[in-house]
């Protein structure tokens, strides 16, 4: 690996230091993410070409802050500081940062101050829309500095060195929301540090071919598939590296919609190799019945699928090998700071195939997409030649329905929204939706409203409509979809799904919220 070209990222426990990395592998430069207490000498011996300073959830406030050596700022190299990094350079230059009067999340609109012509914003127009996630603020600068942006509620929003390459931003141009955020880290990257282009996404398949036929040998391998784009991508690598030694399986957890098991026999058609489809409804049912946690869900089936492959792995024999479409966002959702040794644990969710993994497991696991996020795993799934109908098929969670069906689960309530999300799929494709949108699906709360149905009183299920626009998955907004389009949903999923007399729609973009709501 070429370092002499790298751009180093200091990693303070954000969600989002891995886009940050993903950004800088599109710009075609190689992106190294480390520790923020990464050694004064290590530094010197790679010598980056420019060093970016990451997000947290942490203050710098806190009892033992996450605090980087003063000594970094006499190496000469750009530096970049985003939100936390922002706070903590202007931390360490004297400044003072305090708690936000007013937080901001989401979408903000960000000025340009009429003074800059700096090269961090050259190319961007004085006004743009960016992504803040922040409960702290810069309130004072030192005189080594001056400010070169703000919002209507952050006066201090970005900031430059007037001497030295080092330049921060309050908002996140890491995610896709913030309209101009490659820009700047383009120019920070190609014009500030003068990075030069070192690495591509092109040779992946070729280098993850060659890895998995070199790790396998002569074993074999269980692969369980869901019929989703991350296993299907999956499935071909392997199967491209190892031919028949690969064997896939299918588990019907019973928590699947009519389209996930139409899809499952679709791929079946289409696939050169062979996929066994194992009924497992009761034993999963069995397992949630009267399981409410969504960690605990996950985890459970986590668990009862992995014994599930390690049964079907003795059938089979000499299989070593367990392959899984785990993605980027997966891991970092599961476990974001698994490297800093000083970070507190900050999860979102523990995904089954990442946090709900037993110890016991005998199984080696091969993830060939680990580190790759789902637009990425797109753009190989098109190279491979997979089928557009699978390429832009919505993200459908290992669980399932068990973590839409929010409190108990039981078939009534699976049988329920089977029916709804089976509506909603019709509508989606009818009206010609489904390609503009993400992600689409119905959650059954675990409350009940009264309603009126036929001059009668009903006290029936409330549920959720949560449709979301996102390249990465780590960042997502509502779908601004038709009015006419909502209100033929409510109708008929009201009409036509006996125990559902509410039709409610998530307006929440991510972060604060996630995608999935357990």
């Amino acid at each position: 690996m070429n370092h002499n070209s790298s751009i180093f990222i200091f990693d303070f426990g954000s969600q989002y230091s891995h886009l940050i990395a993903r950004k800088i592998r599109e710009i075609g430069v190689d992106p190294i993410l480390c520790s923020y207490d990464i050694s004064i000498s290590t530094l010197r011996n790679k010598k980056p070409k420019g060093i970016i300073l990451s997000g947290s959830p942490c203050s710098i406030y806190d009892k033992n802050p996450l605090l980087i050596s003063k000594y970094i700022f006499r190496l000469n190299i750009p530096i970049l500081g985003i939100c936390y990094g922002m706070q903590l350079i202007s931390f360490l230059f004297g400044g003072t940062v305090e708690k936000s009067k007013y937080k901001e999340y989401g979408k903000t609109n960000f000025i340009i101050e009429n003074s800059s012509n700096e090269l961090l914003f050259h190319g961007i127009p004085k006004n743009s829309v960016v992504w803040m996630s922040h409960f702290d603020e810069v309130k004072n600068i030192t005189k080594e500095f001056k400010v070169i942006g703000h919002t209507s509620s952050c006066s201090i929003a970005a900031i430059v060195h007037r001497t030295k390459n080092i330049y921060a931003v309050q908002f996140h141009p890491e995610v896709s929301h913030t309209e101009f955020g490659v820009f700047i880290l383009r120019n920070f990257i190609l014009h500030i540090c003068k990075a030069k282009n070192n690495m591509r996404l092109n040779n992946f398949i070729e280098k993850s071919i060659n890895q998995i036929r070199k790790t396998v040998s002569n074993k074999k391998v269980i692969l369980g598939i869901s019929g989703g784009l991350d296993s299907f991508v999956t499935a071909y690598l392997i199967h491209n590296a190892i031919g028949n030694s690969l064997h896939c399986i299918f588990v019907d957890t019973g928590f699947l919609t009519k389209r996930e098991k139409d899809n499952m026999s679709y791929i079946c058609e289409k696939m050169d190799f062979y996929i066994k489809i194992i009924d497992a409804r009761e034993r999963f049912l069995s397992i949630l019945t009267g399981i409410t946690n969504p960690e605990v869900k996950r985890k459970m089936i986590g668990k009862e699928f992995i014994s599930i492959f390690q049964n079907e792995a003795k059938k089979i024999k000499n299989v070593e090998f367990l392959a899984q479409g785990t993605i980027h966002s997966d891991v970092i959702e599961s476990f974001p700071n698994q490297k800093n040794k000083r970070k507190k644990n900050f999860s979102i969710k523990s995904h089954h195939n990442v946090g709900g993994l037993p110890h016991s497991m005998k199984l080696k696991l091969i993830e060939p997409l680990k580190e790759l996020f789902k637009d990425e795993v797109k753009k190989i799934g098109s190279k491979l030649g997979i089928p557009k109908d699978i390429l832009y098929k919505h993200p459908f969670p290992g669980p399932g329905l068990s973590i839409r069906i929010l409190g108990k689960i039981n078939k009534k309530r699976i049988s329920m929204l089977q029916k709804a999300e089976n509506i909603l799929m019709q509508e989606l494709k009818r009206s010609h939706l489904y390609e503009s949108v993400s992600q689409a699906f119905i959650v059954l709360l675990p409350i009940k409203s009264v309603g009126v149905m036929g001059d009668k009183r009903t006290y029936e299920n409330a549920a959720v409509l949560r449709v979301t626009k996102t390249e990465d998955f780590m960042t997502a907004n509502f779908s601004h979809l038709p009015y006419e389009f909502l209100e033929k949903i409510s109708s008929r999923i009201i009409n036509e799904v006996e125990g559902i007399n509410r039709l409610v729609y998530d307006i929440t973009s991510k972060p604060p919220a996630t995608i999935e709501w357990e």
